[in-house]
């Protein structure tokens, strides 16, 4: 919807709340803006009663959550959606048949992965259901990389028990074990590593980032920088190097 000339983004979340809290923020600073009302109007639905996306037999289905949230947001005036969690894109045909453009967090990631590894081996980090569903494999591995990923051991030591504790608002206990994780995709051979869940950029922010000498593709920047082109076309001209350039960098 384009009200006063201004188009209105709604944001999906709560999934988990911080990470949806992170999107707002880097949304805010990532647009070039003078005053309040250069900022991107948008509704943020942050309901972190959605059931966990998983795909295993028997596991609480959270479409009908994510669905709720979508007619509330398009009650609200929204005209296109930022989900700010990865795995919630398993149910990206479904989300879209509600009338609503979703911006794609893969796609969004992949325009800011070219800035900084044209071609070549990238690591990607995720949670084991969006590894399992191959959201991001498929769709980079299609545009030419080649695609590597945590180990079984890896993702049961470090990145999933991180996760949990950016969930669990002990974000700072996250950086070791994912910091862990990105130099072991780095010594196989990845040039850049792509943090595949909003939950993780948080973690390894929380540390020496910088230390890492690797390329990291924030998602939840990505997500923000590709909101900002809907919402404002041409607004990044010129400043969108710099601004993709922040959003690389693992360290705010």
């Amino acid at each position: 919807m384009v009200e006063n000339g201004e188009r209105i983004l709604g944001v999906l979340g709560g999934m988990g709340p911080l990470a949806s809290a992170q999107f707002m923020a880097r949304l805010t600073l990532l647009t070039p803006a003078a005053r309040d009302q250069d900022q991107i109007p948008a509704v943020l639905w942050s309901d972190p009663r959605v059931p966990p996306r998983l795909r295993d037999p028997g596991a609480e289905d959270p479409w009908p959550w994510l669905r709720r949230g979508l007619r509330g947001l398009k009650t609200a005036g929204c005209g296109a959606v930022a989900v700010p969690c990865n795995t919630a894109h398993g149910w990206y045909e479904q989300m879209l048949g509600e009338g609503l453009p979703i911006l794609h967090i893969v796609e969004a990631s992949a325009a800011e992965l070219r800035r900084v590894l044209p071609s070549g081996t990238v690591g990607v980090m995720g949670t084991a259901t969006t590894l399992a569903m191959r959201l991001y494999q498929d769709r980079l591995e299609a545009l030419g990389w080649r695609c590597i990923e945590p180990s079984r051991e890896e993702m049961a030591t470090s990145v999933t028990p991180a996760i949990a504790m950016v969930k669990g608002n002990r974000v700072a206990e996250a950086y070791a074990p994912l910091a862990a994780v990105v130099r072991s995709l780095a010594a196989r051979g990845a040039g850049a590593v792509v943090l595949g869940c909003t939950e993780i950029p948080l973690g390894i922010q929380a540390g020496p980032s910088r230390e890492l000498g690797i390329p990291l593709v924030d998602t939840i920047d990505a997500l923000a920088l590709a909101a900002i082109r809907w919402a404002k076309p041409g607004l990044l001209e010129g400043s969108e190097k710099a601004l993709a350039g922040k959003a690389l960098e693992a360290a705010k």
